[in-house]
């Protein structure tokens, strides 16, 4: 298990920075709770992106970086929800705001896949979102957005968090955060998801948020409340990586979880010695052995150094041309 001492932190006055990717030249992508993206560059430096305009901006909780250096944005709002795209000039247009004529509800992550095909999920139709806090609601979707249009591709699920498809095996994975369960799904070539399978169910103190995988066949999750990164092996086995729970805050939230009253002031609190509520992790680093931890609660991102590296991801080389400008945007 990785000693907290060894923790170190990059970035800073970051706006919940949920999200965290990497690309092959240093940079970690985070979002940014005002309307964007911060790049933080491997010298330190950062820049970050406001979208632009005269609406709201969108609440980005997952991002997605686009092959030509674009991003696109998951807005969870407080009503609404669906994605945009944020060019790195800051232009913002919509990307996605409807599927089979309904509105999104508000819209918890998006990843494109390595062969370009757009992966939403929204964790619960129920408003506000924290009556979905519960194991027995199971009303989350995945959206599909390829060449054939956007559909639901996956319904009835336990919150529906992170999800991304395996790089070399071709799979789906999703964390159902309030299921507490990793699912598993086969890709069709036109996109079609089937064969569901459990890969790996979570006892008391974890509630899987994030996820990604290693180059030797592990998937590894964060954990939100409980400051957790826990690694499944091939094996479906599950190691402790980090930990970094606080006992009573966890034990309140545990009681909460079972008697149907966890809130948002369980999941926002920053409960942990040096974790600020990690939400998301990504493998980055030349040798892909340095992990980076988003959060819901900290303005700078943990990372540390991997026994193993990890897999590269479908944006692993892909490049944001940013322009000389001030932080903010």
């Amino acid at each position: 298990m990785i000693d907290l001492d060894h923790i170190t932190f990059v970035g800073n006055g970051l706006q919940r920075p949920e999200c965290a990717l990497c690309t092959s030249d240093g940079r970690v992508h985070a979002a940014d709770w005002r309307g964007g993206v911060t790049v933080i560059e491997a010298d330190g430096t950062q820049c970050t992106v406001l979208a632009r305009g005269d609406g709201p901006p969108p609440k980005p909780n997952g991002i997605a970086i686009l092959e030509d250096g674009s991003w696109l944005l998951a807005h969870l709002g407080d009503d609404d929800g669906g994605v945009y795209r944020l060019h790195p000039d800051g232009r913002l247009e919509p990307f996605l705001l409807e599927v089979a004529g309904e509105p999104l509800p508000p819209t918890n992550y998006v990843h494109v896949d390595g062969t370009g095909r757009v992966w939403i999920t929204v964790s619960t139709r129920l408003r506000p979102r924290g009556r979905a806090y519960r194991g027995d609601v199971t009303d989350g979707f995945i959206v599909l957005v390829d060449g054939a249009g956007a559909r639901v591709a996956a319904d009835g699920l336990g919150f529906t968090n992170e999800c991304l498809v395996h790089p070399e095996t071709g799979h789906l994975y999703v964390n159902e955060t309030f299921a507490r369960r990793l699912t598993r799904f086969d890709v069709a070539p036109d996109g079609t998801l089937g064969n569901r399978a459990t890969v790996a169910e979570f006892g008391p103190g974890v509630f899987p948020d994030g996820l990604t995988f290693d180059a030797e066949g592990g998937i590894w999750i964060t954990s939100i409340v409980s400051n957790r990164v826990i690694r499944v092996t091939p094996g479906g086995e599950l190691e402790t990586i980090v930990d970094d729970s606080d006992p009573d805050h966890l034990a309140e939230a545990e009681a909460a979880y079972i008697a149907g009253t966890l809130g948002p002031k369980h999941l926002h609190r920053a409960a942990g010695r040096r974790l600020r509520n990690i939400s998301s992790l990504a493998f980055g680093g030349a040798d892909l052995r340095t992990v980076y931890l988003g959060c819901l609660a900290g303005d700078e991102i943990a990372t540390f150094r991997s026994p193993m590296a990890g897999l590269a991801p479908a944006h692993w080389n892909f490049r944001t041309p940013l322009k000389s400008r001030p932080d903010g945007g």
